[in-house]
C-alpha cells in the first residue's frame, strides 16, 4: 500500500505512531496511508525554516519570481499527472481537478509580478531635508491549514503569495486527499526554492493545535468549516499571530423575472451539483422571483438534473463524482431526510443512490427540494453536497434579505436582464462576493477572495494585493540628511513636518 510521507527538511525520521487511511471515493476502497505528525515533527519543520527563511528574504524579489516562473511550468507540465492524482483522492472528475489546479495557478502568476506590488512609498521632501519611504517586509515564517476540497487551489493561493514575498511557508493540507500538496511541495524544490522554504506536515487536530501554538509562526491561513474556522482564529490570535480563517457558506442565486431562465438555469446545475457541490463557492440555494419565475426554473431544471452522469471522477463522461467520504456521504444524505421533515418538497431525490458496479463508492445523487422557508435547519446550515434548495420569494426586497440575514456571507449571484436591479442588489446585499449573471463569483487572482459574517474570521482576505499584505508586514522610514545640525537645533525631539 502506499504511504504518503511528510516533507520536511531531513525527512520525517522515524516510523509515525499514527497513521489515517486515504480512499478512492469512487470505490470506497483504502489506496493509501498517511503519516499523522505532531508537535515535534512541526518544530523540526520550522527549526529549518528558520535557518533558510533569512536568506530567502534577502533574495531579490526578482530572482524569487524566477522561482515562482518555473514552479508555474512544472505545474502545467505536470498537469494530467496532478488533476488524476487529485481525482482519486478526493472524487471531482478530472477536468474539474485541472480547473482546481488552473485556479491555484492563476494566484501563482500573480505572484510572479511580486517585484512590482512590493514597490513602497515614497515621499521626497515631506519636511526640510526629511524623506518618508515605506518598505513590506515577510512575516518570517508562515503556515496554512487547507480543506479537502480544493487540495491544489487553496495551498497555492496561500503558499504562492506567502514565498513569493520572502517567508518559509509550512502546509497542512487535509488528511483525507494530500498527494497533491506533497506533489506541489515537490515541484517548488525543483523550481529552485531552497530546502525549508516549502515544507509539507499532515495531521489531524493535534498538529492543527502544535501550528496555532508554536510561537516563531507567525501567520496563520486556513479554510474550512465555520465553527473551526472560530476556532483557529481564536487560538491563533490568542498566541499573538495573524490569522485569516474562511469558513463556510450558503450561497444564494437569486433569479429575477426578467433573466434569461435557460443560461441560468445551465449556470445553476453546473454551479450547484459540479464537484458534487463541495465548493464553499456552489449555489446550493436558489431564490425565484414572483410564482411564475419558480415553476418555469422547476419546469427547465428537471431535465437539465435528469441528464447528470454521476459516475467515476476518470470517467470523462461523469458530470461530477462521488463525494470524499462514506461519512460525508451518510451526512449529505442525513440533510436531505432532515429537509424533508422539515416540510421540504423533494422533486429529486439523491439518497441511497448508487451507479451501477460502484456498490463501495461514496456517491450522493442530485437532489433538488422545493419549498423550503428560512426557518428551517437545513436551509440554515450548509449541506456541502449535490443538493439544490429553493427558496421562493414574493418580490426583490425578500430575495435581497435572504442572503443578507443568512448567517453565513461568502457569496451571492444575481440573474437578471436589468441593469438597475443588479446594481441595486450589488450594492445593498450583506455577502462578500457578488456575481452579476455569473454563479460562481470567484474573484481573478489578481483581485481577492473572501466573505462576510460566519464565511470568514479575521480582517484580510486571500490572495490579490490583500494577500500581499497579510504575509508582510510594513515599515515606514523617516530620514533627514542635512549638512549639518542647525543651530540651536535639539537632537532630542521628534521633529515636525513644518
Amino acid at each position: 500500500m502506499r504511504f504518503i510521507d511528510h516533507l520536511v527538511v531531513g525527512g520525517s525520521g522515524n516510523a509515525p505512531a499514527r497513521k489515517s487511511p486515504v480512499f478512492n471515493p469512487s470505490t470506497g476502497q483504502i489506496q493509501a496511508e498517511v503519516a499523522l505528525g505532531d508537535a515535534a515533527l512541526l518544530d523540526r519543520a520550522v527549526q529549518a525554516a528558520l535557518a533558510v527563511q533569512p536568506a530567502w528574504a534577502a533574495t531579490n524579489p526578482q530572482r524569487r519570481a524566477r522561482v515562482m516562473f518555473e514552479f508555474k511550468r512544472l505545474v502545467e507540465a505536470n498537469m494530467q499527472e496532478l488533476a488524476e492524482l487529485l481525482a482519486c483522492e478526493h472524487g471531482k472528475v478530472v477536468a474539474d481537478a485541472k480547473g482546481d489546479i488552473q485556479r491555484g495557478l492563476e494566484v501563482v502568476e500573480f505572484a510572479c509580478g511580486i517585484p512590482h506590488v512590493l514597490k513602497g512609498e515614497f515621499t521626497n521632501g515631506a519636511g526640510p531635508g526629511i524623506d518618508v519611504y515605506s518598505m513590506r517586509q515577510p512575516i518570517g515564517i508562515g503556515a496554512g491549514i487547507t480543506p479537502f476540497n480544493f487540495p491544489g487551489m487553496i495551498p497555492m493561493w496561500m503558499f504562492g503569495v506567502a514565498i513569493a514575498c520572502g517567508n518559509a511557508f509550512i502546509l497542512k493540507p487535509s488528511e483525507r486527499d494530500p498527494s497533491v500538496p506533497v506533489r506541489l511541495t515537490q515541484l517548488m524544490l525543483e523550481a529552485g526554492a531552497p530546502e525549508g522554504v516549502l515544507q509539507c506536515v499532515h495531521g489531524d487536530k493535534e498538529m492543527v493545535d502544535a501550528i496555532l501554538d508554536h510561537p516563531a509562526i507567525g501567520a496563520i491561513s486556513f479554510v474550512g468549516s465555520s465553527d473551526i474556522a472560530n476556532y483557529v482564529y481564536q487560538r491563533g490570535a490568542a498566541n499573538g499571530k495573524r490569522v485569516q480563517a474562511m469558513g463556510g457558506a450558503k450561497n444564494h442565486g437569486i433569479i429575477m423575472p426578467d433573466a434569461d431562465i435557460d443560461k441560468a438555469v445551465v449556470d445553476l446545475v453546473g454551479a450547484a451539483f459540479g464537484s458534487a457541490g463541495e465548493r464553499c463557492m456552489a449555489l446550493p440555494v436558489v431564490v425565484p422571483v414572483g410564482e411564475g419565475t419558480a415553476e418555469k426554473l422547476i419546469d427547465k431544471l428537471l431535465p437539465e438534473i435528469h441528464a447528470l452522469n454521476v459516475g467515476t471522477s476518470l470517467d470523462p463522461s461523469s458530470h461530477y463524482g462521488p463525494v470524499v467520504t462514506s461519512e460525508h456521504k451518510a451526512r449529505v444524505e442525513s440533510w436531505i431526510t432532515k429537509c424533508e421533515e422539515e416540510g421540504g418538497k423533494i422533486l429529486v431525490d439523491g439518497r441511497n443512490f448508487t451507479p451501477q458496479g460502484l456498490e463501495g463508492g461514496f456517491y450522493v445523487g442530485p437532489t433538488l427540494i422545493d419549498h423550503v422557508t428560512p426557518d428551517m435547519d437545513s436551509y440554515h446550515n450548509e449541506i456541502f453536497g449535490p443538493v439544490l434548495q429553493i427558496v421562493r420569494a414574493p418580490d426583490f426586497e425578500t430575495a435581497l434579505s435572504l442572503p443578507s440575514k443568512h448567517q453565513y456571507g461568502n457569496g451571492v449571484a444575481i440573474f437578471t436582464r436589468n441593469g438597475h436591479a443588479a446594481r441595486e442588489f450589488a450594492a445593498r446585499v450583506n455577502v462578500g462576493m457578488v456575481g452579476i449573471n455569473v454563479p460562481i463569483p470567484v474573484p481573478v487572482a489578481y483581485h481577492t477572495f473572501g466573505g462576510w459574517k460566519r464565511s470568514a474570521f479575521g480582517d484580510t482576505n486571500q490572495h490579490g494585493m490583500e494577500g500581499v499584505k497579510f504575509w508582510t508586514k510594513i515599515k515606514t522610514i523617516t530620514a533627514r540628511w542635512p549638512d549639518s545640525t542647525p543651530e540651536g537645533g535639539n537632537a532630542f525631539i521628534i521633529p515636525t513636518m513644518g
